[in-house]
């Protein structure tokens, strides 16, 4: 479903992306994990095409077959199907829950051009938004306005969000970023639910929620892939323990502790 060749992005004398060969298959759940600096976000970054990488290509499949997407612009990348959550919350907090998600699936259609119009014209945007709303366990917050939602109910929204408009591949940068730990298994559920009928790619510090989840984990550390495989396979690679697990076993990092590893790259590498 997507697939990138090469993919190498530089700042001055930095590489934050060295020569990555990465893809990913339908319906299939990755992880993408490393230590902070790793060059995750950046990765993403340019997946989605908020970086225009120094070289390197990202391709994403189509019914008639792969097109190449490396220099395309967000919404562009967004319209041909592939969407993302972000580490930081991105919606509208004073709109209510289903404005939020009923806007974002407008954007996705051909009505975007009528933005301004009557919202009421749009049925079929609001009963979108409505079953999203129920596959992410918000149906009952639909007119609360975003903003007074708890946190891990915002991190379900973005989900909700994210999915609008029926995305072929869906990228999750930690969703479960400063959720409380009751919280954590909605989260959970939700992103096992979107991965039976999406590609799905997530970056995710908490490695007992990785090594529960994903079909494959892959693992960067300054910029490059050092590991790939099966969760135990690469839970055990002496390379990645020395350089990033350092010693996990299962059961040993807490949703705070997940939370207090949260990677700094947002707008850096």
């Amino acid at each position: 479903m997507l697939r990138t060749t090469g993919l190498t992005k530089e700042f001055g004398g930095l590489t934050a992306v060295d020569d990555v060969d990465f893809a990913l298959e339908d319906e299939e759940l990755c992880s993408l994990i490393g230590p902070n600096g790793a060059g995750k976000t950046t990765f993403f970054n340019l997946l989605t095409g908020t970086l225009t990488p120094t070289r390197g290509t990202v391709e994403l499949q189509k019914e008639s077959g792969w097109r190449e997407i490396t220099e395309e612009e967000p919404h562009e990348t967004a319209s041909l199907g592939l969407h993302r959550s972000y580490q930081i919350t991105n919606v509208f907090p004073t709109s209510t829950v289903l404005e939020n998600v009923r806007v974002a699936a407008q954007s996705h259609s051909d009505d975007s051009a009528k933005f301004w119009r009557n919202a009421g014209a749009f049925d079929r945007h609001t009963e979108e938004a409505h079953a999203i709303l129920e596959r992410v366990g918000l149906a009952d917050e639909a007119h609360t306005v975003a903003q007074s939602l708890s946190h891990g109910a915002k991190r379900q929204l973005e989900v909700g969000v994210a999915l609008a408009g029926d995305p072929e591949v869906l990228l999750l940068d930690e969703p479960n970023a400063g959720v409380s730990s009751e919280s954590v298994d909605q989260i959970i559920d939700l992103i096992e639910d979107v991965a039976t009928d999406h590609a799905v790619l997530l970056v995710e510090h908490n490695m007992d929620i990785v090594m529960n989840v994903s079909d494959r984990v892959v693992v960067l550390n300054q910029g490059a892939v050092i590991a790939e495989g099966e969760p135990e396979e690469v839970r055990g690679d002496p390379t990645v323990q020395e350089a990033y697990l350092g010693g996990y076993e299962a059961g040993s990092l807490s949703a705070s502790e997940s939370e207090e590893a949260t990677d700094p790259e947002e707008g850096a590498a």
